[in-house]
């Protein structure tokens, strides 16, 4: 059975689809993402589906769940590469990617990762209390 590649791009695991999605290869591919967004504490993925020809519903939905898990497990996920004929297939399929945000390429997906962070980043910056309202006198 192949393996798809994870690596590790600072808090980002880039995820580089060159293979054909076999129903086994899908299921070890959510299982190592999954284990490896726990090892390393990334908050993104990013999955290149540029060489990707085609996406059937269990691609579809395969994407979707992995979206899922990351989520859970705080990593926001982040498909690139799409093609215009394989869009138009999730489309014609019905498949809605919920959960997942879509960049024309990897650079792009990196970077809308960054900035969602750093947009939570900020949230969580508003939310403290300052020390001065806290204090007691």
């Amino acid at each position: 059975m192949e393996r798809v590649p994870i690596l590790k791009i600072g808090d980002i695991l880039l995820v580089s689809i060159q293979v054909d999605m076999s129903d086994q290869t899908a299921v070890q591919l959510q299982e190592d993402l999954a284990e490896r967004i726990v090892a390393t504490g990334c908050h993104g993925v990013v999955i290149d589906i540029t060489a990707l020809d085609i996406v059937d519903s269990f691609v579809g939905r395969m994407l979707s769940t992995i979206a899922s898990i990351s989520k859970v497990l705080d990593a926001e996920t982040v498909v690139v590469g799409m093609r215009p004929a394989v869009a138009i297939t999730l489309v014609e399929l019905g498949l809605s990617l919920n959960g997942i945000r879509t960049a024309l390429n990897v650079e792009r997906g990196m970077e809308l990762i960054a900035s969602a962070r750093a947009d939570e980043y900020a949230e969580d910056l508003d939310d403290e209390p300052d020390a001065e309202t806290t204090a007691s006198p």
